[in-house]
């Protein structure tokens, strides 16, 4: 299939981070947070990476690309009329994140990190790249980011730091 992620073991090929990290989860017996067994609790967690294809995900990925990607790989300045109105799409699901999936919890699928919080801080967090902080003006944003941080501890940092990086170059 010529994508990445994809994980192969002895033929098996899964490609999808959603899909391999349910895998990895299930096939491993990590912590049960993560991907928790009880079925309705699995439910919250499914609901919201279903709903993370096209909301977080896609609207978090095309500000990246018009912000950060195209504008290196084309060297022509970022087109603004369309950043703000990609922005502007990613603010609507970021109103959902807080009124929907944070409404009365610590975390996205309930009072721990699961899943949804990997796949959502990641596609957040490729923001800094352009130095643009979707969450600084979000306080409930920024206590579920922070939640995440101290759940994820120093790895968390060691795995965005090319992010950080960027983010810093970006700021000259």
């Amino acid at each position: 299939m010529q994508k990445v992620p994809v994980i192969v073991e002895n033929g098996f090929v899964l490609t999808e981070s959603d899909a391999i990290l349910k895998y990895l989860a299930t096939k491993e017996g990590i912590p049960d947070h993560w991907y928790p067994c009880e079925p309705q609790h699995r439910a919250k967690v499914d609901e919201y990476t279903a709903w993370h294809h096209t909301n977080t995900r896609i609207h978090a990925a095309k500000v990246f690309i018009h912000e950060v990607l195209l504008p290196r790989m084309t060297g022509q300045p970022t087109d603004q009329k369309k950043l703000a109105s990609l922005i502007a799409s990613l603010d609507g699901t970021l109103d959902k994140l807080e009124t929907m999936f944070l409404k009365d919890q610590a975390f996205l699928c309930g009072h721990d990190i699961t899943l949804a919080d990997l796949l959502a801080i990641c596609e957040l967090t490729q923001l800094l790249a352009s130095g643009h902080d979707a969450l600084k003006n979000r306080p409930k944003l920024l206590a579920w980011q922070n939640r995440v941080k101290s759940a994820l501890g120093d790895e968390f940092d060691e795995v965005n730091n090319i992010l950080y990086r960027l983010r810093d170059k970006a700021k000259l």
